[in-house]
């Protein structure tokens, strides 16, 4: 009787042991999986006949469905996401795999874009997936200097440092006979009153506070700040890039020339990965399965951890790949790889987690 134990989520720990091992049999060899299998290869201790009861009832409540060319059965969107939040057991990173992706961000130590080109890259040699990166840049990119360069009479270049190290040139003409001395005026006063700030705070008060300073050439004010304008607001607060795409084809979920043209569509627009990722918890590894109310296509699945540093998300790291990806092995590698990341830029790496090998 103690097998018909039953849980607080209605499964008995019988149906747990069938339900895991049946999801790892179909991770492993993408066949529907059946009772005799289940015996030999999974070395589950019941008999076929219960087995398939079991199985049966798993089908019932949700967690299995059988394809109508197959005795054996494969796990639903409801099977998986029950294996990801309660069944699923922690991968342990082999020594092997610590030691590569450690050598690969000492060798890149301050270098967020390097960090993450090098990571996607290493991420989907070690899951066999295609990896995904993103890079948020600063919303509110500001001005933090201007300079001048005069060109003639009548025009000169608006030279504008950003806070995200840019430099925007801007080429202005005026009706106004210029001089150093005039632009000189100007970038003191725009430096004075236009940096450091959100440029959509320069309201009408401070632009004609700087144009009286500006005297008689307060003309220049204007055309000044709507360079700084345009400047600012042509930066993206966003960047994603994938690696390893290709591997899709590998995997028959992703044969229809349909389902591959619908994946590269998303790739492409990205504007649905960047929205799951920004609506994901900040404090863990993200399992996002398809046609779970979001955009991600059906049979396949996104995992995801954001990028942490003082408080803020600078990036995220994610994987993508069939709806029966090795999550365990996805989740602990997404989960130490960016753990690590962050660590680089707070300064303070967090211990490698413990490995089989480590006793070796």
């Amino acid at each position: 009787m103690g097998n018909m134990i039953i849980s607080g989520d209605g499964l008995s720990r019988r149906k747990k042991q069938i339900l895991r091992s049946v999801i790892e049999a179909h991770i492993a060899l993408g066949e529907p999986v059946g009772s005799k299998y289940l015996m030999t290869a999974a070395d589950i201790p019941f008999s076929s006949a219960t087995i398939r009861n079991e199985m049966a009832e798993l089908e019932a409540m949700g967690y299995l469905e059988q394809p109508h060319t197959s005795s054996g059965r494969v796990p639903t969107k409801l099977g998986y996401r029950f294996y990801v939040d309660s069944l699923m057991e922690n991968y342990k990173l082999t020594a092997s795999e610590i030691i590569t992706l450690n050598n690969m961000l000492k060798s890149r130590i301050g270098e967020l874009d390097s960090i993450l080109q090098s990571a996607t890259k290493l991420v989907a040699s070690l899951t066999n997936y295609p990896t995904v990166a993103l890079k948020t840049k600063s919303a509110a990119n500001v001005a933090t200097d201007f300079s001048y360069m005069l060109l003639g009479e009548n025009e000169f270049l608006l030279v504008m440092r950003l806070s995200d190290s840019s430099v925007k040139t801007v080429h202005l003409k005026t009706d106004l006979q210029l001089s150093d001395a005039i632009l000189s005026q100007l970038c003191n006063i725009l430096n004075i009153h236009a940096t450091n700030v959100d440029p959509q705070s320069i309201n009408l008060s401070a632009m004609m506070k700087m144009e009286r300073a500006m005297g008689d050439a307060s003309s220049l004010v204007g055309v000044s700040v709507k360079a700084l304008y345009e400047a600012t607001a042509t930066e993206k607060t966003s960047d994603i890039r994938f690696e390893g795409v290709n591997k899709l084809l590998e995997y028959p979920e992703f044969a229809s020339v349909d389902k591959m043209r619908r994946i590269l569509q998303m790739m492409e627009d990205k504007d649905d990965l960047i929205n799951i990722i920004s609506e994901g918890d900040e404090d863990k590894v993200n399992v996002v399965i398809g046609e779970e109310d979001n955009d991600i296509v059906n049979d396949s699945a996104f995992i995801y951890r954001k990028l942490i540093v003082d408080g803020k998300v600078v990036g995220a790291i994610g994987v993508f790949g069939p709806s029966r990806m090795d999550y365990s092995k996805v989740v602990s590698t997404v989960e130490y790889l960016s753990e690590r990341i962050s660590g680089i830029f707070k300064a303070e790496l967090p211990p490698p987690p413990r490995s089989d090998d480590d006793d070796v």
